[in-house]
């Protein structure tokens, strides 16, 4: 493994996605969110393809014994794409990047009421934790505190953002079932051409013919979005998970550097300060998973060297 190339691509990764994240947000006025999934999801198969057939594995992409569970990860996947599009049109760029922050601590929650996975009090408290963060985020659209809102649009993205999080750990759990007998490659290619036909299926209620500006925006999700996932997949057979799942939150910067430098969004003070101790909170889990992982690899005698990378 190459712990440093390992980190750079999963930042490689970070940064694209807070671009394909702006761009999302830049067409929002102009194109319906079903269609901005559609070119997300169909464009991205280019690059993703590409790879594959280069490396002699097309076959391997397109090969599966499970194809309701590529549906059913599709359907919980596209349905958090489109709530995250929807909240992105209504919200600045970080404060929907903040509350995202919220997927790998209900993914914590859901994997010990789903996957029956043990999850001990001091994981348990930093859900909770994490959650007070969450509220504190999301206080100034419901009213908690005085601090001001944006209004009722923003209000309902901060709904979208949650339910988001919610969907996007949906799909964590999904992905988790298909690990076992399913390549990367096949997980991410049906997770994208699922995504593109429910994406498609919205054409009757209202695409819009797109400028040339805007479509080659549109194309351009697709591509980025595809070629992050396919250095985020790399980051993490290069390293292990608990090294590069860190820098997921170095995305809060570049996603304020996006919105203000395009935007001129600043997003309220408070929601820095939930998106702190979300961040806080998501770290005490990926390393006290860490450890626990350390403490089963002590229990079995089996060396402390890194398993092997899942297949492609």
């Amino acid at each position: 493994m190459n712990v440093f190339q390992g980190i750079l691509l999963k930042l490689a990764s970070v940064v694209l996605f807070a671009m394909m994240s702006a761009l999302v947000r830049w067409v929002s006025d102009s194109v319906p969110v079903g269609q901005t999934v559609f070119f997300r999801s169909a464009i991205a198969i280019v690059p993703v393809a590409a790879i594959y057939a280069a490396r002699g594995q097309l076959a391997a992409m397109v090969r599966t014994s499970r194809p309701f569970g590529h549906l059913s990860r599709g359907m919980i996947g596209v349905a958090g794409m489109f709530l995250s599009f929807a909240a992105l049109a209504r919200l600045p760029l970080a404060e929907v990047t903040a509350i995202s922050f919220a997927a790998p601590l209900i993914t914590v929650a859901l994997a010990a009421l789903i996957l029956k996975e043990r999850v001990r009090i001091f994981r348990w408290s930093a859900v909770v934790v994490g959650f007070g963060g969450v509220l504190v985020m999301l206080s100034p659209h419901l009213n908690i505190t005085s601090a001001p809102a944006h209004g009722p649009a923003a209000t309902l993205g901060a709904i979208f953002a949650l339910l988001a999080a919610f969907s996007s750990a949906g799909a964590t759990i999904q992905t988790r079932r298909l690990t076992g007998s399913e390549t990367n490659s096949a997980i991410v290619f049906y997770f994208s051409f699922f995504s593109a036909l429910l994406g498609l299926a919205t054409l009757p209620f209202g695409w819009v013919m797109p400028s040339g500006p805007v479509l080659a925006a549109l194309v351009a999700i697709g591509l980025i979005g595809g070629i992050a996932q396919l250095l985020m997949t790399a980051s993490f057979r290069l390293a292990p998970a608990s090294v590069v799942a860190p820098f997921d939150y170095s995305s809060i910067l570049w996603s304020f550097a996006l919105g203000y430098a395009f935007f001129g969004e600043v997003p309220l003070p408070i929601v820095f300060v939930g998106a702190g101790i979300v961040i806080l909170a998501g770290l005490f889990v990926i390393f006290r998973e860490r450890y626990l992982a350390q403490q089963r690899i002590k229990a079995l005698g089996l060396p402390a060297s890194p398993p092997p990378p899942p297949p492609d």
